[in-house]
């Protein structure tokens, strides 16, 4: 039996624990479909948001094929340890979400384009879960590198709210809108996984309720 009940793995995360490691762990420096960086310092004209909508293998191949979108990565952010890995990350213990960093053209793609299919693509409401995906790692979140990104997260979330209200649906969003703290890149393997692996797992769910945002 697990040292924790499924009620522990599901609740929000308060760690204070011994998990990680000073060293980054080893992963691509390349995506695996574009050939471009994953990693900083990125050209000047490109922008870079994070945002977590469930497993992030699925979440990652929705932002990759977005033209616009130059290089994505699966990293875990908003934890409280360095440089977690997944088992930890799994645990609950480490306080990570499963997130992806995505690398855009502003002028191409739009960050509230962006957030559209963020919203579109799973169930916000669902807390420390998506699907059958169960655990605080699985919990939605935008995380914002300006107050600009932070603003229009915010007015985004309260729109989708409403969507749903209007769609019958009685449930609040959950996502949590808060600064980027460090994004740790996940491992190798995660990198660009359904591209590796067509016909893996992916638990990408959305609504059904259109964003008009």
């Amino acid at each position: 039996m697990n040292d924790f009940s499924l009620f522990d793995k599901i609740k929000p995360i308060d760690a204070k624990s011994t998990l990680g490691r000073d060293e980054p762990l080893v992963t691509a420096s390349e995506h695996f479909v574009s050939g471009h960086p994953i990693k900083p310092p990125f050209a000047d004209h490109l922008v870079q948001a994070i945002f977590a909508f469930g497993c992030f293998w699925g979440a990652e191949r929705k932002m990759w094929q977005l033209e616009g979108v130059v290089s994505t990565a699966a990293g875990y952010i908003a934890g409280s340890t360095h440089n977690p890995n997944y088992k930890e990350v799994c645990s609950g213990f480490s306080g990570h979400s499963e997130a992806v960093l995505v690398v855009f053209n502003p002028s191409i793609i739009s960050y509230e384009q962006l957030l559209k299919v963020f919203w579109e693509s799973h169930d916000p409401t669902q807390g420390m879960r998506q699907g059958n995906d169960v655990g605080s790692q699985y919990r939605s979140g935008i995380y914002t590198y300006s107050h600009e990104q932070q603003a229009i997260a915010k007015a985004s979330k309260d729109s989708y709210q409403q969507a749903l209200v209007g769609a019958g649906m009685t449930d609040s969003v959950t996502t949590e809108i808060i600064p980027a703290s460090e994004f740790y890149y996940a491992e190798d393997y995660h990198q660009q996984y359904l591209a590796k692996n067509p016909d893996g797992y992916c638990g990408i769910k959305g609504t059904g309720v259109s964003c008009a945002f």
